[in-house]
């Protein structure tokens, strides 16, 4: 899964948004266990980016609760 812009993020809607959190927290788990089980080495690079992905996402979806 590639980075998310921010611009991006802003267009989607609220079900979109909370979709995209629940792909980019599946991804994010078997990133871990791949990483406990020592085989992730490639992809290591793609943990901290995910993670920041995450939180925009989460971000954008308080800001759109509170504008309701």
């Amino acid at each position: 899964m590639t980075r998310i812009s921010m611009k991006t993020i802003k267009q989607l809607n609220e079900k979109d948004l909370k979709s995209k959190v629940q792909e980019s927290r599946s991804e994010l788990a078997k990133l871990r266990i791949d990483g406990s089980k020592g085989t992730l080495r490639k992809e290591s690079g793609k943990l901290k980016p995910l993670r920041h992905d995450i939180a925009r996402m989460l971000t954008q979806l308080t800001e759109l609760r509170k504008q309701k």
